[in-house]
């Protein structure tokens, strides 16, 4: 294969795009000042290297002056490329090198799991051994590491075997990487067995925490956490980390707290843990809390912690608060922007959505997928069909971004919005990949709000037949069937989702009062304050009546008689948060619930109502959108 660089030209010439670098005070883009330097200076020079743009002349030079096959130059030049995320570069850079050593091995392979590219990094060290080249131990720990991150189990077992054979195994670092590999490929008996064997160390202690948490094992990941004594940030970190990810919210809030009571201070990567559990579990007050802390301990609003903050907000269902983020932030990446784009439709500011998407193209970002979905979710919550059809038909044209199944869930749920139900189907027909059964339930639910009986049985026909029926198809062929006035036919299907053994999912609601998160089931009865809960739920029932509320009792899939199924719907968890968050906040005040399910539309009809009668702005977060509800009305216009 021929040199990538047979000449100059190569480096000199390499277009990459970016700004201009700046230049450094030694002129060193300045080829005839390049002349004058020594090794070390050049060295130095690419030490300091911010940007390619900076390497790129400095390279050129090398090769002008015959030094390119200096190995102390070539090592600098391959982690100062990794450094400036051009790893292709380096890649082509080591290509060209004759005979590299231990150590250029090293600098690409480590730049190579820097960047992620953790394949490339095992069958480059595979290519070292071919050559008969030993590695050293820090070249060890960091082809462990990648095959960790690939879940490489046969590779890194080869990898610790030949540690052991080389006496490397007794290295920490060494050790450590094992340990994490076999952690992360699930292989926690051999995981164990090498954290037995290492003196007590809160990073191993840290290493074997985050091995549980990502097996789901987060009773031991806890038993072993209070085991240690001193933790620091990193420690606990680990521990709220892996709550979040195995969804006890509660506890890695509490966790946080007690961080804060041990006085250890947080850094970027646990503020931006905590931002996700009070994303996830709506809990505004704290995630406010934690921005002041932020701005009191002078944490960076850099792009990953801002992009939390923006996405938080969001979910808790302030979007003004993240568009102020938004604005403050100094830096703006693409995450950036499809959070944002993404929070607006959420939240039913769809023509903000859009706006933004457009700033974004004028800024030359490229969308991703994700925008696309944000935008095209904008466009359904807004009834904006022509232009979710241009944008749909732009996404591949434009910016050679192929439409996924989610974006054609989208386009589904935008024509299921207006009633252009035939037509959605149609596009699941023609699509080249299979419906899943988010794609189909979405349909269902627009047959449903549309009244349309006869669609309404063929996509749950399709369901069935691939299998892909789950309580929630049932749940909604029932209601298109009660919708219809055929109760036979419903009451056929309540029986048919009892014989398959199917239960509703249980619906929970969570409200956060006075910096705390209370949580509700369907007639819970756990709560401290039940009897004033349901003394209020009882007023409310009243008050409803007198308003003309009439119960959709057809929403209850029991049988059981007209008057338990009212109170069935009465007692649906996102009413008695409601219920709480009246008796224990000022009046006036707006309240928030967050509900893991769909709101059903005898709740949704209940809460504006509500609303109105307590003179409240009630905001519900669902599996499927916000929900604003203020004098009767609600902002989704009675479509989610």
């Amino acid at each position: 294969m021929p040199c990538p660089y047979a000449s100059m030209t190569f480096a000199a010439s390499l277009p990459f795009s970016g700004p201009s670098p700046k230049p450094h005070p030694n002129s060193n883009s300045n080829p005839k000042s390049l002349k004058s330097l020594d090794q070390k200076q050049i060295i130095s020079l690419l030490q300091r290297s911010k940007h390619i743009n900076q390497v790129l002349p400095i390279h050129a030079q090398l090769i002008r002056n015959g030094h390119s096959q200096d190995p102390f130059m070539v090592f600098e030049l391959l982690r100062s490329c990794s450094k400036c995320h051009a790893i292709n570069y380096a890649s082509r850079i080591f290509q060209c090198t004759h005979n590299p050593n231990v150590y250029l091995y090293t600098a690409l392979i480590d730049g190579f799991v820097s960047s992620g590219n953790y394949l490339d990094a095992i069958q480059l060290y595979s290519r070292m051994l071919h050559e008969s080249i030993l590695p050293d131990n820090y070249l060890m720990a960091s082809i462990l590491k990648a095959c960790g991150s690939q879940l490489a189990l046969r590779e890194g077992r080869e990898v610790h075997s030949r540690a052991l054979k080389l006496g490397f195994s007794s290295n920490r670092l060494v050790r450590l990487r094992i340990m994490e590999l076999y952690g992360k490929c699930g292989e926690l008996g051999d995981a164990c067995r090498v954290f037995e064997e290492m003196p007590e160390d809160v990073v191993a202690s840290t290493v074997m925490i985050s091995s549980y948490s990502d097996q789901g094992l987060v009773e031991e990941a806890g038993a072993l956490f209070s085991r240690v004594r001193r933790k620091d940030t990193v420690c606990w970190t680990a521990m709220i980390d892996g709550f979040v990810r195995n969804e006890e919210m509660n506890r890695a809030l509490e966790a946080f707290r007690g961080m804060q009571r041990e006085n250890v201070r947080p850094n970027e990567f646990t503020i931006v843990c905590v931002l996700s559990a009070c994303s996830q579990w709506g809990a505004l007050e704290i995630g406010r809390w934690v921005h002041s802390y932020m701005r009191k301990f002078e944490i960076e609003l850099n792009l990953f912690v801002g992009n939390a903050l923006i996405n938080m907000y969001s979910r808790c269902g302030s979007i003004d608060e993240a568009q102020t983020v938004f604005d403050e932030m100094k830096d703006r990446d693409v995450i950036t922007y499809n959070t944002m784009i993404s929070g607006l439709s959420m939240n039913g500011k769809s023509r903000q959505a859009i706006e933004l998407f457009r700033v974004m193209i004028g800024r030359r970002l490229r969308p991703t997928n994700v925008t696309f979905v944000g935008v095209l979710n904008a466009c359904s919550h807004g009834g904006l069909v022509d232009f979710g059809f241009k944008i749909f038909h732009s996404m591949a044209r434009d910016y050679r971004v192929e439409p996924q199944i989610e974006h054609y869930g989208c386009m589904v749920d935008l024509l299921g919005r207006v009633g252009r139900l035939e037509e959605a189907y149609d596009l699941i027909r023609t699509m080249k990949m299979t419906p899943d059964h988010i794609m189909l339930g979405t349909l269902l639910s627009a047959c449903k709000m549309h009244k349309n009986l006869e669609l309404g049985e063929q996509v749950a026909k399709v369901l069935e037949d691939r299998g892909q029926a789950d309580s929630g198809t049932y749940v909604l062929l029932s209601h298109v069937y009660a919708s219809s006035g055929k109760w036979k036919e419903a009451a056929q299907v309540r029986a048919k989702m009892k014989e398959a053994g199917m239960q509703k999912e249980p619906g929970c609601s969570s409200i956060e009062v006075n910096n705390e998160i209370h949580e509700f089931l369907l007639g819970d009865l756990r709560h401290p304050q039940k009897e004033r809960i349901y003394e209020k739920l009882e007023e409310l029932n009243r008050l409803l009546r007198l308003e003309g509320y009439h119960p959709e009792k057809e929403v209850v899939l029991q049988d059981i008689e007209d008057g338990e199924k009212e109170w069935a719907l009465a007692i649906h968890s996102e009413r008695l948060a409601i219920c709480y968050g009246l008796i224990s906040t000022e009046p006036c005040t707006m309240i928030r619930v967050m509900k893991n399910l769909r709101v059903c539309y005898d709740c949704h009809s209940a809460i504006k109502l509500i609303a109105k009668i307590t003179r409240r702005k009630i905001v519900v977060r669902d599996r499927n959108r916000f929900h604003y509800f203020e004098n009767g009305a609600c902002s989704c216009g009675d479509y989610w």
